[in-house]
């Protein structure tokens, strides 16, 4: 009973998490949302925004409410993997005069990483981040170092300055469990910006959940259900976005490749997710409605014709989900 008790209460702090961050973001409840969701199922985030909407700011804000360590990585093109891994370094202990390596770890070994403008940085860099967001652990010199938990890594990336980039590869891009994108504020939202930003009063962020709470609800979050139905759904919208096995026109017109296993995973988990933040243990159509176009936004590759057209994939998305029939048993 105590647990049930312990559980309900730490689920009841979510919406409270949402308004600390609102003490200093303005709007953008929606990305909000979508990182909290992808904190909860246990899986990372890619941001995509141009520069000055706060993205630092509202990942440095998450860490605060959480009372989470948190560091910020500037992808460069000189940045080497040892810049963010660690690298051994040579000691002397003093009482006997032996030297020996000490492995010194390197800013991924924090509880929430910011890596700033990911695609700047060659791939070799990249890929040192792939252990990382999958294994949650590192290796050096033949040596396994585990990452601190919970382990979150929000990645940027600017849309607009492409010129000496490198762009993520596919199996890159998978690793990471949503693809949130960042719009520019409306203007009443602008307007709140300016008046709270260019002032002497700067709000504080209170502490609402630790580390220790945000592993009990990832934890809880595999246990939210769901019905064989809203499986079967999940399955055959993954299945459509696949141009050699869709009977969807709308794919094979636009789509090159489409979505494997893992998108499925991952929209079954971030509907889990965000069912818990809505105070549910159990998995309803909008969930996966609402989580859809951020799993799978990077998980479909779009055709020469697509991007001539202007045609991206959250239109693919839009379409699947207004023509593939939903289960009968199923209202919402």
């Amino acid at each position: 009973m105590d647990t049930e008790k312990n559980l309900s209460n730490l689920i009841s702090k979510l919406p409270r998490l949402k308004k600390e961050i609102g003490k200093i973001i303005v709007g953008q409840e929606e990305v909000i949302d979508e990182i909290i969701v992808a904190l909860l199922a246990g899986g990372h985030c890619l941001l995509e925004g141009v520069p000055g909407l706060a993205k630092t700011l509202m990942v440095r804000t998450l860490s605060d409410a959480l009372h989470l360590s948190f560091r910020r990585i500037q992808f460069t093109p000189d940045l080497m993997p040892t810049d963010i891994i660690g690298t051994e370094i040579l000691e002397e202990d003093h009482a006997t005069g032996k030297r020996f390596f000490k492995f010194n770890k390197g800013p991924l070994f924090a509880n929430i990483i910011l890596a700033d403008e990911i695609n700047r940085t060659p791939p070799k860099t990249q890929s040192a981040l792939l252990e990382a967001m999958q294994e949650f652990e590192v290796t050096y010199g033949g040596q396994t170092y585990q990452l601190d938990k919970p382990f979150f890594i929000l990645a940027t990336q600017n849309p607009i300055e492409q010129a000496g980039t490198y762009p993520l590869p596919e199996a890159q891009l998978d690793r990471f469990l949503l693809y949130v994108k960042i719009n520019y504020p409306s203007a009443s939202e602008e307007i709140e910006i300016l008046n709270s930003t260019t002032g002497k009063r700067q709000a504080a962020v209170e502490q609402v959940l630790n580390a220790n709470d945000i592993t009990e609800l990832q934890s809880l979050v595999r246990e939210v259900n769901i019905s064989n139905e809203l499986i079967e759904y999940v399955s055959t919208l993954i299945r459509a976005t696949r141009p050699d096995t869709t009977a969807t026109s709308y794919v094979k017109e636009w789509v090159r490749w489409g979505a494997g296993p893992r998108a499925g995973q991952a929209l079954i988990l971030t509907a889990k997710a965000r069912a818990l933040m809505q105070g549910r243990y159990a998995v309803v159509m909008e969930d996966l409605h609402t989580m859809a176009y951020a799993v799978l936004r990077h998980r479909l590759l779009m055709n020469f014709k697509a991007e001539a057209e202007n045609i991206s994939s959250d239109n693919v998305t839009a379409e699947l989900l207004r023509t593939i029939e939903r289960p009968k048993t199923i209202i919402n």
